[in-house]
């Protein structure tokens, strides 16, 4: 078999970019102050900042965004007349929640069972090491063949915005011919896998009002509205008798055509307890990529530990809508809110307030771009052919970019295979997929720069 130097240098780089990893996932940079203080950003921030510095990248600046994060941004110029490159990261993270539950220290980069363990490990902070790694790669093979610009986000998961906000009002500093999302992930691990299509989505809360105070529920319960019970009756409306998504207006039948979800793997991928039925209707590909899904990520109400018998005065949730595409994240909100308002019981006094949205995006998947990166995923991973799917998570910024840019072609690869468990305890990163991913990048990068030759 023929050498691939590229292959190569990966390969010899990888206990580097372990340690890197470990560096980065060290900081709890959440983008939330009531999670984790403002200064685990900024010293993420830093970091990336000071990577791209060291890496020959020019104009290596810390934006500062309307939704007060910062993106980390620089420019690596490449040959006169190349095309130019756009690769995408955040640095963000989500909270550790639960975190007797991970079995390693959260922000600990560990190494346990063939995988490396940590938050961000996969979302995203693994996505900046693969794009550092398939940039070292060329370098030490000839040299990038395009000019490339890197921007790596500090409020990704958190969708208030902010880089997209930046990018509106700054349209000259994210101009690219292609731009490489490294944020998605690979249908499972050794297949190699390109996102066409993302949901978008809406963050809610939802607050019910109904008493002035909290009364005694053995001299009031019965004839006192209960506003925990008014809000448990509005979470259960948006769904129907078999767990389907409904929200009064916001179709939900539309199927998926394309790469299927069997569902013994997604209940495995899923971890889906035995006996425990899958809720919705369709295929599982039809439900989690092709459909709205809502989702009560919080409530607010007394715990258990330490409960009183007393009837609740106000009770609060947050609820995740993800809307596929073809569907207007704005108007889908409008809808919830609309369904929310008619579905809240006994004229309880209802507040919403919308935290975080962003719009669904779809590839063109036709395009030169996508065909490089077929060619560059034949050659990272022998004998498969690259996959086109659909992710149910969103990405706001996509949409952002292909309306700012319609000529850019947008690819989604990453990390976040089903594997990697990303938003929940115990996440980790495949380092063979890291590994492989980047070898993968570098030669779509030389496969992209030679379909643009004249």
């Amino acid at each position: 078999m023929t050498a691939n130097p590229i292959a190569e240098t990966v390969r010899s780089l990888m206990p580097r970019a372990k340690t890197e990893l470990a560096e980065l996932v060290a900081f709890e940079s959440v983008a939330d102050e009531a999670v984790a203080p403002r200064s685990e950003c900024e010293a993420a921030a830093n970091w990336v900042a000071d990577a791209l510095r060291a890496e020959d990248f020019e104009d290596v600046a810390l934006l500062d965004t309307p939704d007060g994060s910062q993106a980390v941004y620089g420019i690596l110029p490449g040959p006169a007349g190349a095309p130019t490159v756009l690769l995408y990261a955040h640095y963000d993270v989500q909270p550790k929640l639960d975190e007797a539950a991970w079995l390693t220290p959260p922000f600990e980069l560990t190494e346990r069972d063939g995988r490396w363990y940590g938050r961000g490990a996969a979302d995203c902070k693994g996505g900046f090491i693969l794009h550092l790694l398939a940039l070292r790669a060329l370098k030490a093979n000839g040299g990038v063949p395009v000019t490339v610009k890197v921007i790596v986000e500090g409020s990704e998961e958190q969708g208030t915005g902010g880089l997209e906000r930046y990018a509106e009002q700054h349209p000259e500093v994210l101009t690219a011919d292609t731009i490489v999302i490294g944020d998605a992930g690979n249908f499972r691990v050794g297949l190699p896998t390109v996102t066409a299509t993302l949901r978008g989505m809406t963050m809610i809360r939802v607050q019910i009002d109904t008493l002035e105070g909290n009364l005694h529920s053995g001299q009031f319960g019965g004839a006192a509205p209960d506003a925990l019970a008014a809000l448990i009756r509005v979470l259960d409306s948006l769904r129907g008798p078999d767990g389907s998504t409904v929200i009064d207006g916001l179709p939900g039948d539309k199927a998926w055509e394309g790469l299927q979800y069997p569902e013994d793997d997604f209940r495995q991928d899923a971890k889906v307890l035995s006996g425990v039925d899958l809720p919705g209707a369709g295929t599982v590909a039809d439900r989690i990529w092709a459909r709205p899904a809502v989702t009560v990520v919080g409530i607010d109400c007394h715990p258990v530990a330490g409960a009183t018998p007393s009837i609740p005065a106000s009770a609060r949730a947050q609820i995740s809508l993800r809307v596929p595409p073809g569907q207007d994240a704005a108007e889908a909100t409008k809808l919830l809110f609309a369904h929310i308002e008619k579905h809240t019981p006994w004229n309880a006094r209802v507040s919403l307030e919308q935290v975080g949205q962003g719009q669904a995006f779809q590839a063109d998947t036709s395009s030169p771009a996508y065909a490089s990166m077929a060619d560059a995923m034949r050659i990272a991973y022998p004998g498969q052919e690259m996959q086109t799917a659909g992710m149910g998570g969103s990405i706001p910024l996509c949409n952002t970019l292909a309306s700012l840019y319609p000529e850019a072609e947008i690819l989604l690869i990453g990390l976040s295979e089903p594997e990697a468990q990303i938003h929940a305890p115990n996440e980790s990163v495949s380092p063979e997929e890291l590994e492989r991913l980047s070898v993968a990048e570098a030669h779509f990068l030389v496969n992209y720069a030679r379909s643009k030759q004249v």
